[in-house]
């Protein structure tokens, strides 16, 4: 399992965005997107979703979110989170 971890706390919208998509599209069963933010990508989630993508996002502090993005049902997300 191969953990492809962005860190866009600092960028501005759309560059986490863009950022974001240009990995997934690189993802297999095998790895997955590790993503630390500082809002609720939603926009993101919704599209990682519509293509069948699994996610989870979970806030850690008022303005710090870390985004799970997969395409490996086995892979239990909660357990990969990082905090």
């Amino acid at each position: 399992m191969r953990k492809i971890l962005i860190d866009t706390r600092e960028l501005e919208h759309p560059k986490p965005l863009e950022i974001a998509i240009d990995e997934l599209r690189k993802i297999d069963n095998d790895s997955y997107l590790y993503m630390l933010n500082r809002k609720n990508p939603i926009p993101l989630l919704s599209l990682a979703s519509q293509h069948k993508f699994r996610v989870l996002s979970h806030e850690v502090s008022t303005d710090q979110w870390h985004i799970l993005i997969c395409k490996n049902p086995s892979f239990n997300l909660e357990e990969l989170l990082d905090v």
